[in-house]
């Protein structure tokens, strides 16, 4: 694996009562949902239509810590950045942080695989990869 460091990519959210489970707060999959969509805001947010069309990431892990509690109307910022990466695979960090107290409430790891959008089979990360995050 390689290692190099990429910028962070942040935003935040508010906690509603759709993201609430019976004990009355955040729900886990909630919490997967969000980490999914900080993954792809982030490299939407970079990536060219061109490889968009021609690739695509799918995960293979996701390995989260649970810290503390987020509750109804709690500000939470998330973070995420790019860790090493292999052949095929590339690690994800993410945070998730309350803002009323900077307190991390979550912090979790992904491991995506890139594959080929036509057919899912798996796609060498290149230079071209490499330079849409950076």
């Amino acid at each position: 694996m390689q290692e190099e460091v990429y910028p962070p990519y942040r935003y935040k959210i508010t906690v509603s009562a759709n993201h609430l489970d019976h004990l009355q707060h955040v729900n886990n999959v909630v919490y997967v949902q969000w980490l999914q969509d900080a993954a792809y805001q982030h490299w939407m947010q970079k990536v060219p239509e061109a490889l968009h069309k021609e690739v695509l990431w799918v995960v293979r892990r996701h390995e989260i810590d649970y810290l503390a509690g987020a509750f109804l109307g709690d500000e939470l910022e998330i973070t995420t950045w790019p860790g090493q990466h292999t052949g095929v695979t590339w690690q994800r960090h993410y945070t998730i942080v309350r803002l009323s107290d900077n307190k991390t409430i979550v912090k979790a790891t992904s491991i995506w695989a890139l594959v080929h959008r036509a057919n899912f089979h798996p796609r060498r990360i290149d230079d071209a990869i490499l330079q849409v995050l950076r």
